[in-house]
C-alpha cells in the first residue's frame, strides 16, 4: 500500500441537511484489508447502534462520485458477522443516503456496505459487476420502520489505503458547488503534487473548504523536478485554448528563477520522438481540468522564498493570474528527486530526450556514402536519381553465421512507382531539373545552397543517418520523395504527389520487383511465415486485420515494407487490435481499392503495390508513404545462444545457480516486480536480489515493457489528465478499482488477483515512451539491472534504440529478449509476431515466439521464418507446452526454464556443454553446402560442426516413424571416415544411447528425432 493515502484518513467536517441543520464528524479511515472486497466491495460505512430496537435509522453522508441510485446496500452484524436481511433505503444520492436496517444483536458496531460486486469474467481479465438494489426485508418488519432508533456514523472505511476515497474523490454537494461558482465562467483552484486531481466531473469537498484562493505555497530543493497543479473548473461555460503562462519567480534580493524553466504538462511538452508537442486543452462546461505545472529548479538557487505568478487564460473570457510562491529549502535533490517518485518529481520524464541522438549502436557500424551507393553493417543500397532503391545486396553467408565477399542481390531491377493517366493509359513521365537552390536556415542564419542532380540531392549525412530527397515533375504531377537509411537498414520513404491540373488515373502503383533467389519466403498479408505462395492477391481490411505490407526473402536476404500515409497512427497490438485499428491509408486504400498482387514477371518475383482508379484535383496532395526493412541485420552470435541460459522465475539464487543457468529472468505479480510495466515499487528489494545475483555471477533481467500500465503507478492520474495521450480510449469495466476511480473512458487490461493489480492499456505512441526511457536507464544506474524481457510492445524502434542505448551504457550488457504470443488469430488482427516486431529485432538478442504457437502441425518453412529469428540475425526458443525439443534444435532452440515437468532443457545443455557448443559452427539444413543430408525431404538435419567433430541435429516433420541413411561429406566435415564413428549419447527426456555406422538404417520416430555426435 505504496499510495499517497494516509494509513489513518482523519477528517472532521461540518455536514448540514435541510432545516435539520444535523452537524456530524465525519472520519476516512484504512480498513487494513480486513474483509474481502470481491464480495463485499470496497468500501463500508460503520456505525454505532445507541439502543436496542427493532429498526435502527442511520444517515450516512457519503458523498459519492459513482452512481449510486441501484446499487445494492448491505448490512453487516460486526458481532456475528452475519448478513442483516431487515434493510431499507431512502433518499439515496450521490451526497448521502438514508437506512434502516434491524440491529441483530442490539447495541452496538454494523457495517453498511455501499458498493458491493462480483467479480466475474477470468481471473486475469475480470469483470466487477456491481449488484443491483435488491429487497431482502420481510413486510413485517418494514411496517416497523416508522419508528426507528438512531445509528451513529462513526467513520467510513475503505479497505485499504489504495482504494480510498479520500481526499481527492469526495465530492462537494450541488449547494456547496452552487454557492462558490455563482455568475462565474471558471474557477481556478491550487493543489498540491501530493494529492492528484482525480475527478473530471465534480469539486472535491477539499476545495469548498479551501476556496479558490488564486495563491499557491510550496516547498522544493535546490534542483528538484517541482510540480503543482492548477485545478480549472469550467463552471458556466464551455473553455477553447486552455493555457497556462508563467513568469520569473523572484526572491526579495533579487534571484530568480526563470519562466523558462516552468511548463505545463497538458499544453506543451516533447514528443516521443524528440520533436515539440503542443496540446490545445479545452473543458466543457461543468467539468475539472487538472494542469500540471513543472518546475526544474536550478541547482544553483540560492535559497529563500520565491514568488511569481501562473496565468490561466482562455478564448473568450478574463485571465486568472495565480500567486506562486516556493520556498527553496538550503539542500539538494538528489538527481532531480526522481527517488521520491511518489512526490510526482518523474513527470518531467514525460518530456525527455534522453538517448535520442541517432548514434550508431552495436554491433552495427557507421554508414559510408559512395556516390548514390550506400553501405551498412553487411548490406549496401545503390539509389536512383528518383530517390528509390536501384540496387539492394546482402553479404551474409547461407549459415548466417559470417560475411561473404559476394553479394545477394534482394532486387531484381529498381523499386519504382507508375502513375497511369486514364486519357491514355500510359505512364505519366517525370523528370528531375538539375538545379541549385539557396537555402535559409533560420535557427542559425546560414545560408546553404543545395544542388540537384537530375532531382536528387543527398540534405543529411551522418554515421547514423542518411537523408535524401527527388524532386521531378510532369505537366500534371510533381512527385517529392523524401528519403532516409539508418545503420540498422531501416528505410523510409515519404512520397508525395501534389497536383498541378485535375487528372484522372487509372493508378499510382508501387513495384518491389524481388530477385527470384532472395524471393523463396513471405510473412504477412494474411499468411503465416512459410514458402512464398506462386500468386499472393491481397486486399486491404484494416477493420479486421493489422495487415499493410509483407516481409519476402531467402535466409540471408530479405526485405519488409509497409505501406503509410501522412495520417498513419500505431494500432494497438495483442488482443486490443480490433479496439484500436489500422488507418486505411487514404493513398494506398483509395476507399478500398487498392490491395497488392505478388506474382511472377518475367525473371523476377514482382509485388505490385496499387491503389486504383482516382480523379485528383488541382492542388490535391496524396501521400504514398512506405517503409523498408532490409534482412538480415546481423550475423548469429551462436556462441551467446550456447552460453546465455535463461531461467524464468523469481526463485531463490543458490537454487538457480545449480541449474546451470546464467540469466534470469523476473517477470512482474513477483516480490521484487509486483507490478506489471512499473518496475519501481520495490526497487530496494529489486536491488538487493541483483547484487547478490552478480556475487555468484548471475545476470538478472526484469519484465517491463509498453502495452499497458499498472495503475499502482504514481503517475496515474496526473497522465490521465492528458485526455488519451497516454492511455487508450475505451468502454471502461475490468476491476472494481478501474471502475472505482477511473470511472470510464479506458481499457482494462491484465489482472493479477493475487495482488489486485490492475493494467490499464496504453495508447500507443506517446510521452510514457519518454518516461519508459528514463525509468530504464534510472533502474540501470540505481538498481543495476542487466536487460529486460519484453512481453509484446506497442512502441516503435526510435524508442527500441533509445532502450538498447541506456541498457548497454557504460559497458552493461543491456540484453533484450521479446517473447510474442502469436498474433495471427482475429482478436490480434491477422499479423505475424515476427512481423508486428520485425523494426525491434536488430536490438533484440533472442526470441521467445512463444505462446499459442503450435510446434507440432507447422512445417519447417514456418519454423525458420515466424519462430527461429534465424533469417533475421537472431536465434530463439520455444514456449508453447514446451516446444518440440527435436525441432527446435535443428534450429538451435531449447524451450523455458523452468516451464512444465517434460520441457526441462538442461539435459540438452548438458549434451552442449559435453560436446563443447561454443566456438562450434553452425550449418543448417537450409544451406546448400551443408554436410550431412538425410535422403528424405521430410528430415532435416543441422550441423554443428568443430574440429575433429560434429554435432548433428536431427528432426522429422514426415506423417509416420520412417528411418534414414545419412548421407556424409566428410571432407567438409575434416573427418576420416574410416576412423569415424556415430554416436547418439543419452538424453533425458531426448534420445537413448545407440551407435551408427555409416549407410546404416538410422529409424526417427514420427515428430521426433536424434542428436548425433559424429567424430
Amino acid at each position: 500500500m505504496h499510495r499517497l493515502v494516509k494509513a489513518s484518513l482523519l477528517f472532521c467536517l461540518l455536514l448540514v441537511f435541510g432545516s435539520n441543520a444535523i452537524a456530524q464528524n465525519i472520519k476516512y479511515v484504512n480498513g487494513n484489508n480486513s474483509w474481502d472486497p470481491d464480495s463485499l466491495g470496497n468500501h463500508r460505512a460503520v456505525l454505532n447502534v445507541d439502543a436496542a430496537g427493532p429498526v435502527s435509522k442511520a444517515v450516512i453522508v457519503w458523498r459519492r462520485h459513482d452512481g449510486p441510485a441501484n446499487k445494492q446496500i448491505m448490512v453487516v452484524d460486526a458481532k456475528t458477522n452475519k448478513r442483516v436481511l431487515n434493510v431499507k433505503t431512502e433518499n439515496i444520492s450521490r451526497e448521502s443516503g438514508t437506512i434502516y436496517f434491524e440491529p441483530t444483536s442490539g447495541a452496538g458496531k454494523y457495517y453498511v456496505y455501499y458498493m458491493p460486486y462480483k467479480v466475474t469474467a477470468r481471473s486475469n481479465y475480470p469483470k466487477a459487476a456491481y449488484l443491483t438494489l435488491k429487497n431482502t426485508a420481510s413486510e413485517a418488519w418494514l411496517l416497523k420502520t416508522g419508528k426507528s432508533t438512531n445509528a451513529t456514523l462513526l467513520y467510513l472505511e475503505a479497505v485499504n489505503a489504495f482504494n480510498s476515497f479520500y481526499p481527492m474523490e469526495v465530492i462537494a454537494t450541488k449547494a456547496e458547488v452552487s454557492t462558490i461558482s455563482k455568475a462565474k465562467p471558471y474557477l481556478v483552484f491550487t493543489e498540491d503534487r501530493t494529492n492528484p486531481i482525480k475527478m473530471p466531473q465534480d469539486l472535491p469537498q477539499r476545495w469548498i473548504q479551501k476556496g479558490a484562493t488564486l495563491k499557491f505555497s510550496g516547498t522544493a530543493a535546490k534542483g528538484e523536478n517541482y510540480s503543482y497543479q492548477l485545478g480549472v473548473y469550467a463552471a458556466n461555460k464551455d473553455l477553447n485554448n486552455v493555457k497556462v503562462n508563467f513568469s520569473d519567480l523572484k526572491d526579495t534580493k533579487g534571484h530568480a528563477i526563470s519562466w523558462l524553466e516552468m511548463s505545463c504538462l497538458n499544453t506543451y511538452g516533447t514528443k516521443y520522438d524528440g520533436t515539440h508537442l503542443e496540446k490545445t486543452v479545452s473543458i466543457a462546461k461543468g467539468d475539472v481540468q487538472a494542469l500540471w505545472c513543472l518546475i526544474n529548479v536550478p541547482a544553483k538557487t540560492v535559497a529563500g522564498t520565491y514568488n511569481g505568478y501562473a496565468t490561466v487564460s482562455a478564448d473568450g473570457v478574463p485571465a486568472t493570474k495565480v500567486l506562486v510562491s516556493l520556498a527553496i529549502k538550503n539542500q539538494k535533490a538528489l538527481n532531480g528527486g526522481v527517488n521520491h517518485p511518489e512526490l510526482q518529481t518523474r513527470l518531467t520524464w514525460l518530456n525527455s530526450t534522453l538517448a535520442q541522438e541517432n548514434t550508431v549502436i552495436k554491433p552495427y557500424t557507421p554508414l559510408k556514402v559512395d556516390d548514390k551507393t550506400i553501405s551498412l553493417l553487411g548490406r549496401k543500397v545503390t539509389l536512383a536519381s528518383n530517390g528509390f532503391p536501384k540496387e539492394i545486396q546482402t553479404f551474409f553467408t547461407p549459415e548466417m553465421t559470417e560475411m561473404s565477399v559476394t553479394p545477394k542481390n534482394i532486387l531484381g531491377e529498381g523499386i519504382h512507382f507508375h502513375v497511369i493517366d486514364a486519357a491514355t493509359h500510359k505512364d505519366v513521365a517525370f523528370k528531375g531539373e538539375t538545379k541549385s537552390i539557396d537555402q535559409f536556415d533560420k535557427s542559425t542564419g546560414d545560408r546553404t545552397t543545395i544542388s540537384y542532380k537530375d532531382g536528387f540531392t543527398f540534405t543529411n549525412t551522418t554515421s547514423g543517418k542518411i537523408n535524401w530527397e527527388s524532386k521531378s515533375a510532369s505537366d500534371a504531377l510533381d512527385m517529392e520523395v523524401n528519403g532516409s537509411i539508418e545503420f540498422d537498414g531501416y528505410m523510409n520513404y515519404q512520397v508525395k504527389f501534389t497536383a498541378k491540373k485535375d487528372i484522372s488515373l487509372d493508378d499510382i502503383k508501387l513495384h518491389i520487383p524481388f530477385d527470384t533467389a532472395a524471393a523463396k519466403y513471405l510473412m504477412g498479408l494474411n499468411q503465416k511465415g512459410g514458402y512464398r505462395p506462386d500468386t499472393l492477391n491481397w486486399k486491404w481490411d484494416v477493420a479486421k486485420k493489422n495487415q499493410d505490407g509483407a516481409w519476402i526473402g531467402e535466409v540471408n536476404a530479405g526485405l519488409q515494407y509497409s505501406l503509410r500515409d501522412e495520417n498513419y497512427v500505431r494500432p494497438l497490438n495483442t488482443n486490443f487490435y480490433l479496439q484500436k485499428p489500422l488507418l486505411l491509408p487514404t493513398s494506398w486504400g483509395n476507399g478500398g481499392k487498392g490491395g497488392i498482387l505478388i506474382a511472377k514477371k518475367g525473371t523476377n518475383i514482382l509485388s505490385e503495390n496499387y491503389s486504383g482508379p482516382r480523379t485528383i484535383k488541382k492542388g490535391d496532395v496524396l501521400y504514398y508513404n512506405f517503409t523498408l526493412l532490409i534482412t538480415p541485420f546481423h550475423p548469429i552470435n551462436t556462441d551467446f545462444q550456447w552460453s546465455t541460459r535463461f531461467y524464468h522465475k523469481y526463485n531463490n539464487l543458490d537454487t538457480i545457480k545449480a541449474t546451470g543457468a546464467t540469466v534470469v529472468n523476473i517477470h512482474h505479480a513477483t516480490p521484487i516486480n509486483p507490478t506489471i510495466n512499473y518496475p519501481f515499487i520495490a526497487h530496494n528489494a529489486m536491488k538487493h536480489y541483483i547484487d547478490s545475483a552478480h556475487q555468484l555471477g548471475l545476470k538478472v533481467k526484469i519484465y517491463n515493457t509498453v502495452r499497458e500500465l499498472s495503475n499502482s503507478a504514481y503517475e496515474t492520474f496526473p497522465m490521465r489528465s492528458l485526455g488519451h495521450e497516454i492511455y487508450s480510449s475505451g468502454k471502461g469495466g475490468g476491476y472494481s478499482w478501474l471502475q472505482e476511480h477511473l470511472g470510464d473512458d479506458y481499457i482494462a487490461a491484465w489482472y493479477v488477483p493475487e495482488i489486485k493489480d490492475a493494467a490499464i492499456v496504453n495508447s500507443g505512441m506517446s510521452r510514457w515512451h519518454n518516461y519508459y526511457v528514463e525509468g530504464m536507464n534510472w533502474l540501470v544506474q540505481n538498481v543495476g539491472i542487466d536487460g529486460i524481457y519484453l512481453d509484446d510492445v506497442a512502441f516503435d524502434r526510435i524508442t527500441m534504440k533509445r532502450i538498447k542505448r541506456v541498457l548497454t551504457q557504460d559497458g552493461h550488457p543491456g540484453i533484450i529478449d521479446l517473447h510474442s504470443a502469436n498474433q495471427y488469430n482475429k482478436s490480434d488482427g491477422f499479423n505475424n509476431s515476427a512481423n508486428l516486431y520485425m523494426e525491434h529485432f536488430p536490438y533484440l538478442n533472442r526470441l521467445w515466439f512463444g505462446e499459442y504457437f503450435d510446434y507440432e502441425k507447422n512445417s519447417p518453412d514456418f519454423f525458420l521464418t515466424e519462430v527461429s529469428g534465424i533469417p533475421f540475425g537472431l536465434m530463439g526458443e520455444m514456449l508453447q507446452d514446451g516446444g518440440n525439443p527435436w525441432r527446435g534444435m535443428v534450429y538451435g532452440m531449447t524451450n523455458r526454464m523452468p516451464w512444465s515437468d517434460n520441457a526441462d532443457p538442461r539435459p540438452i545443455w548438458q549434451a552442449w556443454d559435453q560436446f563443447g557448443m561454443q566456438g562450434s559452427k553452425m550449418i543448417g539444413y537450409w544451406v546448400p553446402a551443408n554436410p550431412v543430408k538425410t535422403g528424405n525431404p521430410k528430415i532435416l538435419a543441422t550441423v554443428y560442426k568443430k574440429a575433429n567433430k560434429a554435432l548433428v541435429a536431427i528432426a522429422s516433420w514426415a506423417d509416420t516413424d520412417t528411418s534414414i541413411k545419412l548421407t556424409i561429406d566428410w571432407k567438409a566435415l575434416g573427418i576420416d571416415p574410416t576412423k569415424a564413428k556415430i554416436t547418439a549419447a543419452p538424453i533425458k527426456n531426448f534420445q537413448q544411447a545407440n551407435i551408427f555406422t555409416e549407410g546404416s538404417e538410422i529409424p526417427v520416430a514420427k515428430g521426433k528425432g536424434w542428436l548425433l555426435l559424429i567424430e
